[in-house]
């Protein structure tokens, strides 16, 4: 009889409950294999059913239109984007973008907008079928560890479905996140060929090692992938030594490399500065470990979903200084009843590693959670429930046990799709969102008012019906006063309130809302306030004032696109019309996509009679934006100068269909008539 230590073990770590088998017997599922077309093309069949129900969940998502809530920095009010020659590749590659360098994830925004410019549908289609490729990788990369089809497939439908994973695609600004998810999850993969291959492991290892780069030049956070490949390592027994340590120092010395970048460009875009909240090591440790729970129970029940999880008011709660012992009680628990069992050892470490840098230790940014930091992590805890769920189909389980509990995760599975088409819904635009935001946080959301106030800003500047335009005054003004209201040393609502105020001529009381900002030395909205003081003191005529305004603007921000444009309008003012040429070539080298240089230019081009380059600028405007009265009016003046009445006319009365008032009756009168009107 043999010794009891050297009886066969199953998986799991008990003894098996049938006699050993050759190991090649024992990997092969219980369900027979069948010679039906099933079973014959399931390797196939199987994940295009998971594709296709992923899509069908989350298809919802490709409606989505821009939002206010850094797609402008990364895709509308990008220059980088909207050049992928070779010298613009140098500038994507060069460059961090609002505090972090991801140049793939850049360089996909530049290969869409090459194609469709600033139409959002093939963005958001993009980012889905990046995370329809992460959840196949993931039932791939789940069939390789486990070879059981179950764990695939409830591992694959949990990551694609989960609604905490919406963020990551639904929000184009998280685009890094499913791209980094692909090329994260594709090295893990390439990592076990590498293992497992007898002739080719110079060839996996270097796939690994590619993958691993794109990974980092997707999003940083990839920095955790030496520590999961060492899970790996342990998943697959591999024992640790010398060798296996000099074969992960290239994929330490690469996290080592963008780690430091990383730091270095969070620094410098000012990301870091919640460090400076009086939150003392004690009180860091206890929101960290809050954070840590948060995490674990949403991926288990996902409600309360928000895009801005503020942290919580000082003093502290005396709860979350219960979070500390909490987490410790877990992890003993984990410890005592699962450290002899590998699987709960890989899944709950591949989630603890891959979280561990975004719980806010070391704080980044104004959040204490986001949704889409759990987008890899939370891999180690959907593979858990896998392989408890495939346990009951493998030779040894209560297979009817195993049907109910399928079924039961099924429906569960299904119902977390219903939750993530929802969810969808909120990232439609930035009303949609901010508001959803202010309804689940009305206290402690500053940024939303904000947002939202900003938002019914734009609004208002691109409405030309009066009632509408009250009703978008009155919704951002009072949005950006509860901004301040929550939050009286926030710089961005007082520059926001100021926009809105000069926008209506309220020159003093903007001017109050700009000095408060630059008083509260918030340096990435001075240039902002500077921008708006110029262009008061422009329409003052007080030249000499908005000068300085604008020099020191753009000294704090060169690339300042609407601050070379308006500087643009002042040199049109002071009639130095080739210094006001240069900066709205200057504007428009720098952000392509806005109007007002184009416009502006057109017009001062029209006043020096160079007719046809402003015919050109006004093709520009209305290519952008088809439905601006005023690009008409200014364009009819182009055709009046050409002797061309008849296009004039019909420009004059399509402005007037558009809402254009400010109609010189007159001029209008003179193309009635077929007659010159001396422009």
């Amino acid at each position: 009889m043999a010794n009891k230590k050297n009886r066969p073990q199953n998986n799991t770590g008990t003894p098996a409950a049938r006699p050993a088998m050759p190991q090649a017997k024992q990997q092969k599922p219980a369900t027979p294999s069948g010679n039906g077309f099933l079973a014959k093309y399931k390797h196939i069949l199987v994940p295009t059913g998971i594709a296709i129900i992923t899509w069908l969940f989350l298809k919802a998502c490709t409606n989505d239109l821009f939002t206010n809530w850094d797609d402008p920095g990364y895709i509308r009010d990008n220059p980088l984007i909207k050049d992928v020659s070779a010298e613009g590749l140098k500038n994507i590659f060069s460059n961090p973008i609002m505090g972090n360098y991801h140049p793939l994830t850049i360089l996909s925004y530049g290969i869409e907008y090459s194609y469709v410019q600033l139409q959002p549908y093939l963005y958001h289609l993009d980012s889905l079928l990046l995370h329809i490729l992460t959840t196949l990788l993931v039932y791939h990369f789940t069939m390789l560890l486990t070879r059981r089809q179950v764990a695939a497939v409830v591992v694959a439908l949990l990551f694609g479905l989960h609604p905490m994973h919406v963020e990551s695609l639904a929000w184009l600004a998280g685009r890094k996140d499913v791209l980094y998810g692909a090329f994260y999850i594709g090295a893990c993969i390439t990592h076990i060929y590498y293992i497992r291959s007898e002739h080719k492991k110079v060839l996996w290892y270097t796939c690994t090692i590619l993958l691993y780069l794109l990974s980092l030049l997707s999003k940083p956070v990839a920095v955790v992938l030496p520590l999961t490949l060492l899970l790996i390592d342990y998943f697959e027994k591999r024992p640790l030594n010398i060798k296996l340590i000099l074969e992960k120092l290239p994929h330490f010395a690469l996290s080592i490399a963008a780690g430091y970048r990383s730091i270095l460009d969070q620094q410098q875009f000012g990301s870091l500065n919640t460090l400076n909240v009086t939150f003392n090591f004690t009180e860091r440790i206890a929101l960290g470990c809050y954070a840590f729970f948060t995490y674990l129970w949403k991926a288990i029940v996902p409600v309360h979903l928000c895009n801005f999880y503020p942290y919580p008011d000082k003093p502290l709660h005396v709860v979350y200084y219960a979070f500390p012992f909490v987490i410790a009680a877990i992890i003993a628990g984990v410890w005592f009843f699962g450290r002899k069992n590998k699987v709960v050892v890989f899944g709950s470490l591949f989630f603890l590693v891959n979280i561990i840098l975004l719980l806010q230790f070391i704080p980044v940014g104004g959040a204490i959670i986001a949704d889409r930091y759990s987008y890899i992590p939370y891999f180690g805890l959907f593979f858990l429930a896998g392989w408890f769920v495939s346990g009951y189909f493998e030779p040894w389980g209560d297979h009817k046990t195993g049907n109910t509990i399928l079924i039961g995760t099924l429906v569960y599975i299904l119902a977390l799709g219903y939750m993530s088409n929802q969810r969808c819904g909120a990232w439609y635009d930035a009303t949609t969102l901010w508001t959803d935001e202010i309804e689940k946080e009305p206290s402690r959301a500053p940024n939303a008012y904000n947002n939202l106030g900003f938002n019914y800003f734009n609004k208002f500047n691109e409405s030309v019906d009066p009632k509408e335009r009250q009703v978008f005054y009155d919704s951002s003004y009072q949005m950006l006063t509860e901004a301040i209201k929550l939050q009286p040393d926030f710089a961005n609502p007082y520059v926001s309130l100021g926009e809105l105020e000069r926008s209506v001529n309220k020159f003093a009381d903007a001017k109050r809302n700009y000095y408060k900002a630059l008083s509260l030395k918030e340096s990435d909205m001075d240039a902002s306030a500077y921008l708006g003081l110029a262009i008061i003191s422009a329409i003052s005529h007080n030249f000499d004032s908005s000068a300085y305004c604008f020099r020191t603007a753009l000294r704090l921000k060169p690339y300042f696109p609407e601050a070379h444009s308006n500087l643009g309008n002042l040199y049109d003012m002071m009639h130095q019309s080739d210094s006001a040429l240069a900066h709205y070539a200057i504007a428009i080298a720098q952000n392509a996509d806005m109007i007002p240089p184009y416009l502006n230019r057109g017009r001062l081009l029209v006043r020096l009679h160079r007719t046809d380059e402003a015919m050109q600028d006004f093709e520009h405007c209305l290519a952008l934006n088809p439905n601006m009265g005023e690009v008409y009016y200014a364009r009819s003046m182009a055709y009046a100068q050409k002797h061309d009445h008849t296009h004039a006319l019909q420009d004059i009365e399509k402005a007037i269909s558009l809402g254009f008032t400010q109609i010189n009756p007159n001029y209008h009168q003179a193309m009635k008539d077929g007659k010159d009107f001396g422009l």
